[in-house]
């Protein structure tokens, strides 16, 4: 009998920081084949430091030179760990991946850091993962039952360890063997003494792009790190691609059953940088379209339109175009206080949070405010702008998120809360008006953030993107959920034989 792992360790991390409301996702990977002589770790380097957005906890390089793996890890941003002149010497070769991490599966700890490395009986290989496998547990549980010693608490460790164990003889093979089993939404670069290999889940859950450098390949999470280093955009990895670069070239390999794209729609709504293009569409572009579409279903009589820097500047944009209001730059972010969160103590940390956002007083005094926010998850950093807004005069305070009500958590690579702390799932609209202390507040519809993807209205039966944080309706099976909350209701109904006996 086998039994879910006990150690709170190895669960899913929620929120770090009662002072920092924002969502947070994964990672962001980067990988380079075919470059000029130990240029490619310096490219994957500048590649990383265009994702440092999707994580800035940890972040990691892994190349390989004559067979030989040439492997750092460090805790920090991507330009402290990677900003010397003698990368290239320290990681020599034509090919290397990398990673830049905050942690959704595991904790924050040097094992953690991506690219993970283990050697196996054809060589070397290392591996860096986007998103979150919803299997993990049962996987992981399954290899230590059959005698597997991990070495991290991380989920990527699991593909490594199907990898090992797989009883294909060639290492591709081995490969979309070990990714056959795993479930979840996911983008892999992989590299081996001869190969690069990359990877989607089979609903294109979490974005991967390809690109050229030259006579080089690229594999990148956004089209951002592509323009960083100067490389051109060839295409997406499609939803269920494995494709394979070496010497003679790349292969497209389709090894599962085809299924219908449903892309991450928080891709759109918050993760990527705006200058991005995700699955053909221009971030930006949408952004805006989801601001117009705000202002549509959300009209107010206002003097200003001011977004919350900076993931709310393209929506009010989009909502000052349409709705007619003056858009000025009301609220100004500081870009050199780093991360709240790694503050020391509680003190630090609040006083960071009211020193990363500045009201611009001669924009909001004496004004109706209307204050545009990308998302709003659990209302804490909401109420704090509000009230600056407020102490700089602002005469009224209209609130409108660009994105629907979020009612669900995430299990695909997503750091969001569980839903007994998600504000728009525990309280009626007035309710939130009322905790955020605003004259008015709107959300974007679900179908309107559809029409701004070009897509709607959304077809229940068939959703194109995945939606679940706003409907509820997962795109896969959550194995370890299932289990989970199965060992719940055992032991419960354990507990009231006890109490009634």
């Amino acid at each position: 009998m086998r039994h879910l792992i006990a150690d709170p360790v190895v669960h899913r991390e929620h929120w770090r920081d009662d002072d920092d409301d924002r969502p947070r996702l994964e990672c962001g990977v980067c990988g380079v084949w075919g470059a000029e002589p130990h240029a490619a770790s310096s490219i994957v380097a500048l590649g990383l430091h265009a994702l440092q957005h999707r994580g800035q906890e940890a972040c990691g390089i892994a190349s390989v030179h004559e067979a030989r793996f040439h492997t750092e890890r460090h805790m920090g941003l991507v330009g402290e760990a990677f900003g010397g002149a003698d990368l290239s010497q320290r990681m020599p070769g034509s090919a290397a991946i990398g990673h830049t991490r905050y942690s959704t599966a595991g904790g924050s700890f040097l094992r953690n850091i991506q690219p993970m490395f283990a050697d196996l009986d054809q060589g070397g290989i290392a591996i860096a993962h986007n998103g979150n496998l919803t299997n993990f547990l049962y996987l992981r549980n399954q290899l230590v039952g059959e005698g597997a010693i991990f070495q991290s608490t991380s989920d990527s460790e699991v593909i490594l360890h199907l990898i090992a164990r797989s009883r294909k003889a060639k290492i591709v093979d081995r490969f979309i063997d070990a990714v056959g089993r795993i479930e979840g939404g996911y983008a892999l670069v992989c590299q081996t003494r001869s190969k690069m290999i990359g990877a989607r889940d089979p609903l294109g859950i979490r974005p991967l792009v390809l690109g050229r450098l030259g006579e080089a390949w690229v594999l990148a999470s956004e089209t951002c790190a592509l323009d960083t280093i100067g490389a051109t955009l060839e295409r997406d990895v499609e939803h269920g691609e494995v494709v394979v670069i070496d010497k003679d070239g790349l292969q497209s390999l389709k090894p599962f059953p085809t299924r219908a794209a449903r892309p991450c729609l928080f891709e759109y709504v918050y993760f990527s940088r705006p200058d991005s293009v995700v699955n053909g569409k221009s971030v930006y572009e949408v952004r805006k379209r989801m601001g117009r579409h705000l202002a549509r279903e959300h009209a107010v009589e206002a003097d200003v339109v001011v977004p919350v820097p900076d993931s709310g500047v393209p929506a009010a944009l989009g909502y000052a175009q349409e709705s007619g209001i003056p858009y000025e730059m009301g609220i100004i972010r500081s870009h050199y206080l780093g991360r709240t969160f790694i503050q020391p103590s509680q003190g630090a940390r609040q006083k960071g949070v009211r020193m990363k956002h500045s009201p611009n007083r001669s924009v909001i005094e004496g004004r109706r405010v209307v204050l545009i926010d990308d998302s709003i998850v659990r209302g804490t950093t909401s109420v704090k702008l509000v009230r600056a807004v407020r102490a700089a005069g602002a005469a009224e305070v209209h609130l409108r998120s660009a994105s629907p009500p979020i009612l669900w958590p995430d299990f695909y690579g997503i750091d969001m809360p569980e839903r007994d702390q998600l504000i728009a799932a525990n309280k009626t609209l007035e309710e939130m008006r009322t905790q955020l202390e605003v004259d008015s507040l709107g959300f974007l519809s679900v179908d309107g953030l559809y029409e701004a993807m070009e897509a709607g209205p959304r077809d229940p039966r068939n959703p194109q993107f995945t939606d679940h944080y706003f409907t509820g309706e997962y795109p896969t099976r959550l194995l370890d959920r299932e289990i989970e909350e199965g060992g719940r209701e055992v032991a419960a109904r354990q507990l009231s034989l006890l109490v009634s006996a």
